[in-house]
């Protein structure tokens, strides 16, 4: 697979890839993405095809601008140019009713999930390009989100080419927001805290739980997802799993506090940091061969919903 700067060579040969009806990975400022045509049957097949991504589970749009977002969609509410003036380009998604004549990108439900990413090269991209582009994070399905071109390289080895933007700023997926009611709901908590949407929108509904298999209007639903390799066991104390379980060795730790030692990150109390080098600790735990993961449960505030979301999920079974 090759690896490119994204360059005005690097860019020239991925625009030419994604306009042939294939893939690029690309950076963005959450995490790398795994970017085809959005209203192309055969580039969305494939990125389906390369993650094992179950069908059932939408794919987000990226374009470079709110006008391009506006007309992907049937409806575009003004909390939409609210929100949109206040964080794009930026690590929030908008879920809105797509335009009829858009069949292949969107969900089950008629609605379209579209973002304008906060990266110089994926901007550089969709200009280069010309096309809006479907973009999940560039990993197997279910498994630990890319924050390097490294990650992607190692999680998905056949994609035709990826742009390397070095590491990504939030290291965490986007929020994603759902508009078409009357009240905002929040379908996935993430690089955007509920705190600044609030500032826009006033009152914010909570996602409901949905069951594996059913369709729903974003990604990043499912009940495992984010998960590394190992098994990834969730706690209080770290003391207390290894008082209750039999556990696979080696063990990696991934704590909030104490001492750096083998086999042992620690990411700190601040949540934005720990959300930006979360998937890059559980990705080099992965590579140092742990068969189990103790994670020391972060406080209980809304600050740090998004990582109890990605943490809670990589847990699942």
């Amino acid at each position: 697979m090759p690896v490119v700067l994204p360059d005005a060579a690097g860019l020239h040969r991925a625009a030419e890839l994604l306009r042939a009806g294939s893939v690029v990975a690309f950076p963005t400022e959450t995490v790398y993405g795994l970017g085809a045509h959005a209203f192309s049957e055969k580039a969305v097949a494939e990125i389906y095809r390369l993650k094992n991504r179950p069908s059932w589970n939408p794919l987000i749009v990226h374009v470079p601008s709110v006008g391009e977002a506006r007309r992907l969609a049937a409806v575009w509410p003004a909390v939409a140019d609210d929100l949109a003036a206040r964080f794009w380009p930026g690590p929030l998604t908008l879920v809105v009713r797509r335009a009829p004549h858009l069949t292949v990108a969107g969900a089950a439900n008629d609605t379209i999930a579209i973002r304008v990413p906060a990266h110089d090269v994926a901007l550089r991209l969709l200009e280069a390009a010309g096309l809006p582009l479907a973009a999940p994070s560039a990993n197997r399905s279910e498994g630990l989100s890319p924050t390097t071109a490294e990650h992607v390289v190692r999680g998905l080895p056949d994609v035709p080419l990826v742009l390397d933007g070095g590491a990504c700023r939030w290291g965490i997926e986007s929020t994603v927001l759902d508009v078409t009611g009357d009240t905002p709901r929040l379908l996935r908590p993430g690089a955007l805290s509920l705190r600044a949407i609030r500032e826009v929108t006033g009152r914010v509904a909570l996602p409901d739980e949905v069951a594996d298999g059913a369709e729903r209007p974003s990604p990043g639903m499912g009940k495992r997802h984010y998960a590394p390799r190992a098994r990834l066991l969730l706690a209080d104390e770290i003391s207390q799993v290894e008082r209750t379980f039999v556990l696979a060795e080696p063990v990696g730790l991934l704590a909030l506090e104490g001492e750096p030692a083998q086999d042992t990150e620690i990411l700190g109390a601040d949540p934005e940091h720990y959300a930006a080098d979360l998937y890059a600790a559980l990705h080099r735990l992965d590579d140092r061969g742990v068969a189990t993961i103790i994670v020391q449960r972060p406080p209980a505030t809304e600050e740090w919903l998004a990582v109890h979301d990605r943490l809670n999920r990589a847990a699942a079974r």
